[in-house]
């Protein structure tokens, strides 16, 4: 009995010591070979907390207090990496991993690194936000698209998209990356042709970290001209399964992750809106519904071998609301019926998948990647959305984009200086069924399309790195080439050669100069190399339509304050575009589209615009540190593109000029956390409408709605947008399970952002339209201003176990 109650007093003690305090574990490895770093050392910045690691590199820290923790972990001959804002907890171990990269230099102590997102091959241009400052971001409610508008250089649309513009480029310039694997979509409702869209994709739980580049691109990556995104998810957990529940204002999230056995974990999510409520409650003319899911595996055959399994996909579906709201005045009525007369009834489809097969050795690894993704996007329009006669339809739309992708890397380390090569292929598929009556072709008669195209691109690279012997000098370089069978001249990769050099030198300790020159080139969109005209011919392959060119120049500084976890950076930049492709049809350049929804560049053009954007970015971040963290960015910067019908170079539909974003935030005790960002944007520049053409029965009709004034591209500008965004978050700890809810507030002082006025018709009782009484060929139409934004409260809850 004895022996027994002693064995029960010792359970009951080991259970409630483990109780007592959260538990930090991991393993820490070579990021050239994987081998385990043993004796490595982990510390909790700031405390007096900290463990070895064991023979196998594995670590544990016990018996922390519930919060938000920076982890550190050193070992002689290697750089240092920090880990911010861990967020402990009772109900699980957190799983922290580093990856360690071997220290060339020849000096006789440890270098603690400016443990920010600097790369031997990406020097420059870089911004990294981990998991809890993508949650925790004021007005980003969970959202990476719209945190990311607040570094410095982005520029967003002052409605509810999420378009991003980065350094005056196009919202289609950026590209998408997850594990190392290209999703072309991360938007629901996303603009075939550009990107965006209302809502993001990715769920925030499932990110350990993301990083932007805006410059310097790195040779092995591709088509892509303002900036690539790399997103790397957390890897499943190997003790047990664990869940978590979040629930929003217009959304519900579950996900969960575990183990699959002794060497597979996975990750799992999904996502259902309940957006349709909310819109119909406001009385918005539209009525949005959206599905996600996202899974990855990670399978580690060996210390030298790992297979990695990603998709994410999303299902949309649009509908009118054509409820009649109580009270409505007759110009309400007018403005109501007008939207919903233009509104087309859309559905979207998309998703990407892929595996990566990582194999290391002494120096190095090769990495392997096969992926697939596919876009659907369909779209029809009646006139007075009467359905019951086939000669009401105005157009009814539908294609597909889908890609098959294969990509090989050789990466070698030494001492001093790392090497990369490798060469990618693509088949893609695009298919479309267009009909449309009311934009007309180049022969004046209705387009009536349906037809597939194929395409082959391919590409190869090679790019390396070399430090001076202190490593005070960096330089960084590549060259790649890439073609493609849409275009005579896109098939010979000679005419797309794209060398890239980096610079960096440390002026003296955590003090960097950079500078950067490449040239980068991007196919344009599918939308553009597949349109056909009515006899099947694909007509901008007749155009010998190009690659688009970019050629970049970068300079900056960067200082950087380790110990208290600080950065400034300055850095200007230069931008000149070439072999942009611009609408024969309205003779503008197709930069100057893209922030809308619907299709982008489905029409004949010419690869002859040009473009230039050039500016200036201030940055001054504040990482974690005495329960405080902020960022501040300023960016001056111009826009501005040639079109055919215009003289010299006019502003782009990006040219904001001045932007600036300040974020900051406090932790309280009792895990009380409180932020806000604010947000100034310049008026962006836009197209008047012809009012002679469109008041126009004849153009109306065909129409439904109003035509742009090309003749004065962008010969308007908005006026500037400003918003303040706040958020409360509470945490309680529990020790088997978590809760958070939060109080997130947009645009808290409601301000209205002014966009392009609209013109709306006058109408009788009946609805019709009324006719000029003094000319019969028109009818009476008035301009209304169109103003966007409005108080956005918005509660959610968050339950973990």
């Amino acid at each position: 009995m004895k022996y027994i109650f002693t064995l029960f007093s010792i359970f009951v003690f080991n259970s409630l010591l483990y109780a007592q305090g959260g538990v930090i574990q991991g393993k820490v490895t070579n990021s050239v070979n994987n081998d385990p770093i043993p004796f490595a050392n982990v510390v909790i910045t700031g405390k007096d907390i900290g463990t070895v690691s064991n023979e196998d590199g594995t670590y544990r820290i016990e018996n922390l207090e519930p919060g938000l923790y920076n982890v550190r972990a050193s070992f002689v001959g290697f750089k240092s990496k920090t880990s911010f804002e861990i967020q402990v907890t009772k109900a699980r171990p957190v799983q922290l991993d580093f990856r360690l990269e071997e220290d060339a230099a020849d000096l006789n102590e440890v270098v603690i690194s400016a443990e920010f997102s600097r790369s031997d091959e990406t020097p420059l241009s870089v911004r990294r936000l981990n998991a809890n400052e993508i949650e925790r971001y004021p007005g980003g409610n969970r959202d990476i698209s719209r945190v990311i508008q607040s570094l410095p250089g982005v520029a967003s649309t002052a409605s509810f998209r999420n378009d991003i513009i980065i350094r005056g480029g196009a919202p289609n310039e950026n590209k998408f990356f997850i594990d190392e694997i290209e999703v072309p979509v991360i938007n629901h409702f996303a603009t075939q042709g550009s990107s965006g869209g209302p809502v993001g994709i990715l769920n925030v739980n499932l990110i350990k970290n993301v990083e932007v580049v805006t410059g310097g691109f790195p040779a092995n990556r591709m088509n892509a001209l303002s900036s690539f995104f790399e997103f790397e998810l957390k890897e499943g957990r190997r003790d047990k399964m664990f869940t978590q529940l979040t629930v929003g204002a217009s959304e519900l999230t579950l996900s969960n992750e575990g183990p699959l056995g002794e060497k597979t974990t996975y990750l799992i999510s999904a996502r259902r809106s309940y957006l349709q409520g909310l819109f119909r409650l406001i009385g918005l003319p539209f009525l949005p519904t959206f599905n996600d899911f996202q899974f990855k595996t990670t399978t580690k055959f060996n210390d030298k071998t790992e297979l990695t399994l990603i998709g994410v996909g999303a299902i949309d579906q649009f509908a009118l609301n054509f409820d009649v709201p109580n009270n409505e005045t007759e110009e309400e009525r007018e403005e109501r019926l007008f939207r919903l007369d233009n509104l087309p009834i859309s559905s979207q489809w998309n998703y990407a998948t892929g595996a990566k097969l990582k194999r290391f050795r002494d120096n190095g690894f090769w990495t392997f990647i096969l992926s697939r993704n596919m876009l659907n996007n369909s779209a029809y329009k009646y006139v007075n959305n009467d359905e019951s006669s086939p000669q009401n339809l105005i157009f009814d739309y539908t294609s597909q984009e889908s890609e098959n992708k294969f990509r090989a890397e050789n990466s070698i380390f030494g001492k001093r200086y790392s090497l990369k090569y490798g060469v990618n292929y693509e088949y893609a598929r695009y298919f479309i069924n267009n009909f449309d009556r009311g934009t007309l072709s180049q022969s004046g008669q209705e387009i009536n399309i349906n037809n597939t195209a194929f395409f082959n691109s391919y590409g190869a690279f090679i790019s390396g790195t070399k430090t001076s012997k202190d490593e005070r000098l960096l330089l960084s370089g590549g060259i790649r080439m890439d073609g493609s069978d849409f275009g005579k001249s896109a098939q010979n990769p000679l005419n797309q050669i794209s060398p890239r050099l980096s610079v960096s030198y440390q002026l003296r300790p955590n003090l960097f100069w950079t500078a950067n020159a490449g040239i980068y080139y991007q196919k344009p969109p599918y939308t553009v190399l597949g349109f056909r005209d009515n006899a099947g011919v694909l007509v901008n392959q007749e155009n010998d339509v190009k690659f688009i060119k970019s050629s970049q120049l970068i300079m900056g500084m960067e200082r950087v304050v380790p110990d208290k976890n600080r950065r400034f950076t300055i850095e200007a930049f230069y931008k000149h575009y070439d072999n942009y492709p611009s609408s024969i049809r309205n003779g503008i350049a197709l930069a100057n589209l893209g922030a809308d929804f619907g299709v982008i560049g489905n029409e004949p053009v010419d690869s002859n615009a040009e473009g230039r954007a050039y500016g200036i970015e201030f940055l001054a971040q504040q990482r974690l540190f005495n329960n405080f963290y902020g960022i501040a960015a300023v960016t001056l910067v111009r826009s501005e593109f040639t079109n055919p019908n215009t003289v010299g170079f006019v502003p782009s539909s990006w040219d904001n000029r001045f932007i600036v974003t300040m974020t900051a935030g406090r932790r309280f005790d009792k895990n009380w956390e409180i932020g806000g960002r604010w947000r100034y944007l310049g008026g962006a520049p836009f197209t008047p409408f012809d009012l002679n053409a469109s008041t126009l029965r004849s153009n109306w009709d065909l129409r439904g709605g109003g035509i742009l004034d090309f003749n004065n591209i962008n010969g308007l500008r908005l006026q500037s947008f400003h918003q303040l965004d706040l958020r409360v978050d509470k945490k309680y700890f529990f020790d088997k399970w978590n809760l958070n809810w939060y109080f997130d507030v947009q645009n808290a002082y409601n301000f209205k952002a002014q966009q392009p006025d609209d013109l709306i018709p006058s109408r009788l009782e009946d609805g019709t339209i009324r006719i000029d009484p003094n000319d019969p060929s028109r009818y009476l139409i008035r301009s209304v201003a169109n103003n966007a934004g409005t108080i956005l409260p918005t509660v959610g809850l968050i339950i973990e176990f």
